[in-house]
């Protein structure tokens, strides 16, 4: 591994830190970190490949803070862990044999509906309604955590959005809904971590140091998540998925 310059340590601890503090509540992390690994001059595919072992990181730890505080629903994440780790795997694969831009227009129109959804209705994902799975619902669960996970692997802007849409729509409040929604972008960051691991499109001299500050970053924002509860977890919810329509608009017409 190469010797990073103290400026350039500095700038990824930083962006690490900011980009895992939101990511640990609502995702979209990667509007942080993409940027700034993008501003470091890596290739694209490698700044793709050393965020997603930096997020690994960050993903970990907000997992593993939010299920010691009781709010990741074991029973279920249980059943969809190993579809979205099986997901991400396949959209790694897929988006190396095609480009992935092509579903750019239909993310910004699924996360304007999830938008749109979440400011309408007040009171939704304020008090937890979750009653259990029905085979049906569980059925359904199942196919979405798969899906998400592809999508996540394959393209990945919004991510954390849908997923989080997702946990709220089956019953859960919005912390609850952010928690099992962490759970399974970890499933799904693994998956892309080890495979771009693999395929050598890393470069380790940025991501480590980029995902111990993430680390951090996760740990603060789901002890500061945990302790505000859903008067801090919606609106955040609402801003983030705002600013990735915004970026996502960006890209179809502005660039």
């Amino acid at each position: 591994m190469e010797l990073l310059d103290p400026g350039t340590l500095a700038f990824l601890v930083f962006f690490g830190f900011m980009a895992a503090f939101i990511d640990s509540v609502v995702g979209g992390g990667g509007l942080i970190s993409v940027p700034a690994l993008m501003w470091t001059g890596l290739p694209p595919v490698v700044v793709l490949g050393t965020n997603k072992v930096a997020a690994v990181m960050g993903a970990l730890t907000s997992f593993v803070t939010f299920a010691k505080s009781g709010q990741v629903n074991g029973w279920l994440i249980r059943r969809l862990f190993p579809l979205s780790l099986l997901g991400s795997a396949t959209g790694v694969y897929l988006v190396r044999q095609m480009p992935s831009d092509f579903l750019r227009p239909l993310v910004t129109v699924l996360l304007v509906f999830v938008l749109i959804y979440s400011v309408l209705k007040r009171d939704w994902g304020r008090d937890a309604v979750y009653q259990g799975m029905s085979t049906r619902r569980l059925l359904l669960s199942v196919l979405v955590a798969f899906l998400l996970g592809l999508y996540d692997g394959f393209f990945g802007p919004g991510t954390g959005s849908f997923l989080l849409f997702v946990f709220l729509l089956v019953g859960f409040d919005f912390l609850g809904a952010a928690a099992n929604a962490r759970a399974l972008n970890f499933a799904s960051n693994i998956a892309a971590a080890v495979l771009f691991s693999y395929v050598g499109d890393v470069n380790f001299s940025y991501a480590i140091p980029m995902g111990l500050s993430m680390i951090a970053g996760a740990w603060a924002g789901a002890h500061m998540a945990l302790k505000k509860g859903v008067s801090y977890v919606r609106p955040l919810f609402i801003l983030m998925t705002t600013v990735l329509i915004g970026k996502q608009i960006y890209e179809l017409f502005l660039r």
